[in-house]
């Protein structure tokens, strides 16, 4: 399918379910396409990650550089069940994050269905696209789960 389709379908479908990251990203994609500096893609996608990553990160972090957040707020992490839990999460998600880029480095070609199923997140189920490490780290858990069942059927 030309890429120029593509990313008119993907404004299209952004538009229809209201979702302004997909029509904006797509519309930014196409306008760079269309006046000739495509040649910036191979950067974008070895870049762009980790800059959205880091402007993510700086979107967490403001709450502490604005004083926002106490140290007693800070305190309260280690002394609260809802902040030791918060601990829990932050660490299983740091060890899915490094699943999934073993699994990425093993199978590459799933990168297409992890685009297209956070495609599908950002849509249908008003989701945020975060990157798809953890899109994989979840699919590496979801395969060894689907991999414990079936032997365990045979």
């Amino acid at each position: 399918m030309n890429g120029d389709l593509l990313l008119v379908i993907l404004i299209i479908i952004g538009l229809i379910g209201r979702s302004p990251i997909i029509t904006t990203a797509a519309c930014i994609l196409l306008a760079i396409k269309l006046i000739g500096l495509d040649r910036y893609f191979p950067t974008m996608e070895r870049r762009g990650l980790e800059l959205g990553l880091l402007f993510l990160t700086i979107g967490v972090l403001v709450p502490f550089a604005s004083e926002r957040i106490s140290m007693k707020d800070i305190l309260s992490v280690f002394t609260t069940w809802p902040g030791i839990i918060a601990l829990l999460g932050g660490a299983i998600a740091t060890y899915m994050n490094g699943k999934g880029l073993e699994l990425l480095k093993i199978d590459p070609q799933l990168i297409v269905g992890l685009v297209i199923g956070s495609i599908f997140g950002i849509i249908f189920m008003r989701g945020i696209p975060v990157g798809p490490l953890m899109a994989a780290g979840i699919t590496a858990f979801l395969l060894k789960l689907a991999y414990f069942i079936s032997d365990k059927m045979h």
